[in-house]
This record gives structure tokens, sequence and C-alpha cells, in this order.
């Protein structure tokens, strides 16, 4: 029964696109900014408004019937006030603009955050809702502000995902209209892949103990047994004194790990999401400890560097690998 319920609802609406253009008007991809005006908000009873119509017809016949003065006046006043709640239903989205849209950065499969800049222009906007892919957010905008909506938008893969169509409405003040409007920006946002769970760390040429170099640093690092060459100036004399030769401070230390060199052509063993999914995990790792790190990929190749910033200029990449 469901089934069949909703495939005739899917037929009533490609009716509705066919032959009522008006109603699917704005299904085309738009520029920001965007503004509504009356040509593109709808407006229609509510459950609980198309109730009350039907009240204050009873209302009406039995004022009628028994020449109730009072009763008529009553029913009046009544629908006086609801023609007045559809204008204001109305009047709350008429002119409002969605100025620019802000997202931020989300691994596959998990929400990633928008933010929609809504100008209230003129007038005081309350209980305005934003509906995105099934997730209502009420908000509420004072004179000449704008206001940073945030709302979650789900991602399923990595790579480049268009936004869906928004749709602002609201039932302001008595709930017994509804008026809606349809944004569809012109945007497509960045998804970045997801890490594989676990695996072998990088490998980096500062692992070998080859590359374990020393150098002069400014700290003691230890004293050792004088040999030919050393200068005098390094001699611990008063530590050779309690010894049976001479002591020198040695300054040298072992190089420190310098970068994750990450690259590409390392995982030829491993397909192409594969190899996305490791670096992925290899990139966060490496932000979490601090180590700066490198990343060659096909056509692109990023220094060394640190920092959320690297991170993110690394993600991105990884997330527009074809």
């Amino acid at each position: 029964m469901a089934m069949a319920v909703a495939e005739t609802y899917r037929r009533v609406q490609q009716w509705a696109e066919r032959r009522l253009p008006a109603l699917t008007r704005y299904r085309r991809l738009e520029s920001l900014p965007i503004e509504l005006h009356r040509r593109r908000i709808y407006i229609v009873p509510s459950g609980f408004g198309a109730a009350f119509g039907v009240l204050l017809l009873i209302m009406l016949a039995g004022a009628l019937n028994y020449a109730n003065n009072a009763a008529l006046l009553l029913t009046c006043l009544l629908a006086a006030a609801c023609v007045s709640s559809m204008l204001v239903a109305f009047r709350t989205l008429d002119g409002l603009r969605l100025s620019a849209i802000q997202a931020g950065h989300a691994i596959a499969g998990e929400p990633l955050a928008l933010q929609l800049h809504v100008e209230a222009g003129v007038r005081l906007r309350q209980a305005i809702r934003v509906e995105l892919d099934g997730q209502t957010h009420a908000f509420a905008i004072p004179v000449h502000e704008t206001l940073a909506v945030e709302v979650p938008l789900p991602t399923e893969h990595r790579g480049w995902q268009p936004l869906p169509r928004i749709q602002l409405w609201t039932s302001w003040p008595l709930g017994l209209f509804r008026a809606w409007s349809w944004l569809y920006p012109e945007m497509s946002v960045l998804v970045w892949p997801r890490p594989e769970a676990a695996g072998p760390p990088p490998r980096s040429p500062t692992d070998d103990p080859i590359h374990q170099r020393l150098h002069h640093g400014d700290d003691l690092a230890a004293l050792r047994d004088y040999r030919a060459g050393d200068p005098q100036r390094r001699i611990a004399w008063k530590a050779s004194a309690r010894h049976e030769g001479l002591l020198v401070k040695d300054f040298e230390q072992p190089r420190p790990r310098l970068e994750w060199r990450l690259d590409w052509r390392d995982l030829r063993h491993l397909d192409s999401e594969s190899r996305i999914a490791r670096l992925a995990r290899w990139l966060g790792e490496a932000e979490a400890r601090g180590v700066p790190s490198s990343l060659w990929l096909p056509g692109e190749e990023i220094a060394h560097g640190a920092g959320p910033a690297h991170y993110a200029r690394c993600m991105n990449a990884l997330a527009k690998l074809p």
C-alpha cells in the first residue's frame, strides 16, 4: 500500500513539473546572492489551518442560522486574524537574502558544516526554518542584521559534492499557513577521503641509521676521551683532573627526524582508493604528532610543512584525485 501511494505521488509530481512550471520555476542552479520575492514564495494552509477554516465555516453557518450577531462578529474577527496571519507569514520570507555560503571540512561519511549567511533586510525575521536533506533548523534575524546559520550536510564519498536544494519555510505567527521557498545555489563542496583504519607506518629516509648524522649543537651531550686535533677550549679540565686522561666536551648530537615524505609511487601494490586512504591516514598521524610532512601525487607535489593549513591542503589534493 505504501509503495502504491509513493508511486502515485511521484507520478503526480512529474505531471505537475510538466504542466505547472510555476511550481518548479526555481529548480535551476542559481548564483549567489539569492533574494526571495513574491514570485518565488508559495503559501498554503497547514493542517491546523485547514481545520480552523472548517471551524470558521461551521461558526458562520450557526451564527447566520440563529441570527446571533455576537457569534457572527466573533467569526469575522477570527477570519480577519487568519487572513492577517497569512500576510505575516508571507512577509516573513519576502526580502530575505542568502548572501554567501561557507563550507567547512569533513571526511567522507561524516556531516560537513555549512554556514548560510542570511540577511534580514528591513524586517524582523522570526521563526524561520531552513531544511536541508531532511534536517530542519530554526533561526531568527534582527532588522538589518546578517546571521550565519550552521547546518550539517551529509556526505557519502570523497570529491566534489554539489549542494542539494535548500528550503526556507515558516508558519509564523499562528501556524495556520505554511509559506516556503526553494534555494538552489550553484555551489559544490569538497569532501575529504576517509583514512584507512590501520596499517603500517610511513617509510622515511630519516629512519635509516646512515641518515642519523651528527651535527654540532649548543647543549652539552657528553664527555669523551681526548682525540688528536680536538680544540683545547673544549677540554673539561675539572673533570680531567679526576680522570686518568683528558676529557673533551662533546656537543655533537644525532640529527633529529626531519619529516615524513609521503609518496604516491611508494604504494604501487595498492589500488588508487587504497593509496588515497593510506596517505590520508599518514597525513592525519603526522598532524597529530606535529611531524612535518611532504606529499607527492600525480601532477602535484606539496613541499614539507606542518599545521592545519598544510594538512587541509594535502587532504584537498587527495580529495581531488580522479
